[in-house]
């Protein structure tokens, strides 16, 4: 169905660059004549309590199930989210937490800051929504920010111009989007689901070997940890300051500046993830230095496994901690260790922080922490079979991974494409089926990869 679609017959200039030709019959206005934008509050931890009603904040329009609560009774009715309400994220990451957003939740909450709630407008929400998300990459290019952040101003937004539809094509329009993305869904799912079993297949393999050996006739005895179990009868249980020494140095002018992803370790990007120079702090003596075989970590993803071994000399930022391996201590296998499931369970219980996921993990609980201690023979050879045994289940993983981001790419430009009117769905959308739609409830946050582009690191 969506290759048949077609041209409309008939196009006139918008006097938009960016925007171009847009059907004879519709026309362009600004946002600020369409809608209020009202900003959220910047609710303070004093604000929070056990219970009352959720705060919203970016990480929550993402798909995130961690609330913040406020019980305070003077707050706006006009900042009280319900569902279906759209709101626009003003400041966040480019292409994934900023633009727009439809809370299709079933409970109500209070907006925090750095969103606007759109208010006012006439605009059926879906469609609305809709034009919002096809305007959003135009509105990233003109707005300010840093390296992988956006913002933009009220009177900024409100100064974009957008092309609408007449309002029977508006339905039909937000009836085939809402209908495509169904599809889209689905079809990420399926992979995303397939990418759980292979990480699940592999994560048993490297958690089964940490801590049981490669040798399974090797006799075992208690570790006296629940989380670890029995382990080798040779291996010893110890702190991680036994393996471990904290590297405190300022860094060193001329090497190279880097980040800890949640996936890939340490690396080093000199662009950012939409190809820009990164913008870095002019005095490197600010950085702390890391060495070639060094661990580093950041203190407030440590819980999610944003850890990586140096393969350079090089600078990290003053919010990581850099830790040196003794002598005997392999610093791949310790990284395998330290971004198992129960490793990562085990640091938030020595992190600290007013919120769970905001908990920091300093080298003083660090180094209290239990691990443990094998000949290092015996960790090379162990890191050796995880990466034979782990190879086919990567490419597994990577090739789905590359297919669901075309799939993301295909996402935008068909969105962008049907409201700006590049593609008339008008007949295409009498023909759909009628349970399609059922998928203007759902959520889009399958067509993004809230996890990593949210805790990417950046050199600042």
């Amino acid at each position: 169905m969506i290759a048949d679609l077609n041209p409309y017959a008939k196009y006139k200039e918008s006097g938009l660059p960016w925007l171009g030709p847009v059907p004879g019959h519709w026309e362009t206005r600004k946002l600020k004549h369409l809608t209020q934008f009202v900003n959220g509050l910047p609710f303070k931890p004093g604000d929070w309590k056990a219970g009352g009603v959720p705060i919203i904040r970016i990480q929550n329009l993402n798909g995130s199930a961690a609330f913040n609560y406020t019980s305070r009774d003077d707050l706006p009715a006009e900042l009280l989210i319900q569902p279906g309400d759209l709101m626009f994220a003003w400041s966040g990451n480019r292409g994934t937490s900023f633009g727009p957003f439809q809370w299709n939740r079933k409970f109500s909450g209070y907006l925090n800051q750095h969103i606007f709630k759109l208010v006012g407008h006439t605009l059926p929400n879906r469609y609305f929504y809709y034009v919002l998300r096809a305007v959003t990459r135009h509105v990233e290019e003109q707005a300010g920010g840093i390296i992988g952040l956006v913002h933009v101003t009220k009177p900024e937004l409100g100064s974009v111009r957008v092309s609408l539809a007449p309002p029977a094509e508006q339905a039909a329009i937000a009836r085939f989007l809402d209908w495509a993305n169904g599809r889209l869904r689905r079809a990420i799912r399926a992979k995303r689901k397939v990418i759980a079993l292979l990480n699940e297949q592999k994560q048993a393999i490297i958690h089964r070997a940490v801590t049981r050996g490669l040798d399974p006739s090797v006799p075992l005895k208690p570790s006296g940890i629940p989380w670890l179990g029995d382990i080798p009868e040779h291996w010893m249980l110890v702190r991680n300051l036994a393996l471990f020494s904290h590297r405190v140095e300022q860094g060193i002018p001329g090497l190279p500046v880097l980040q800890v992803s949640l996936r890939s370790g340490v690396t080093m990007e000199n662009l950012d993830q939409f190809g820009r120079p990164k913008r870095l702090i002019e005095d490197h003596t600010k950085y702390k230095l890391v060495r070639r075989h060094d661990l580093a970590y950041n203190t407030m993803r440590m819980w999610q496994g944003a850890v990586g071994v140096g393969e350079v000399d090089g600078l990290v930022s003053p919010a990581y901690v850099v830790i040196r391996p003794r002598k005997s201590t392999d610093p791949r296998f310790y990284e395998l260790v330290f971004r198992t499931a129960e490793y990562k369970q085990q640091v938030n219980r020595y992190s600290t922080g007013i919120v769970s996921d905001r908990n920091r993990l300093y080298w003083e609980s660090f180094k209290q922490m239990p691990n443990v201690q094998l000949p290092v023979e015996e960790q090379q050879a162990i890191c050796r079979f995880i990466l034979d045994e782990s190879a086919g289940l990567n490419s597994g993983m990577s090739r789905r991974e590359r297919e669901i981001e075309l799939l993301r790419e295909y996402r935008t430009r068909l969105v962008a494409d049907v409201v700006t009117g590049k593609l008339d769905v008008r007949e295409a959308a009498t023909r759909l089926p009628e349970e399609a739609a059922l998928d203007a409830t759902e959520d889009d946050t399958d067509l993004i990869d809230e996890a990593e582009t949210a805790d990417e690191e950046v050199a600042v």
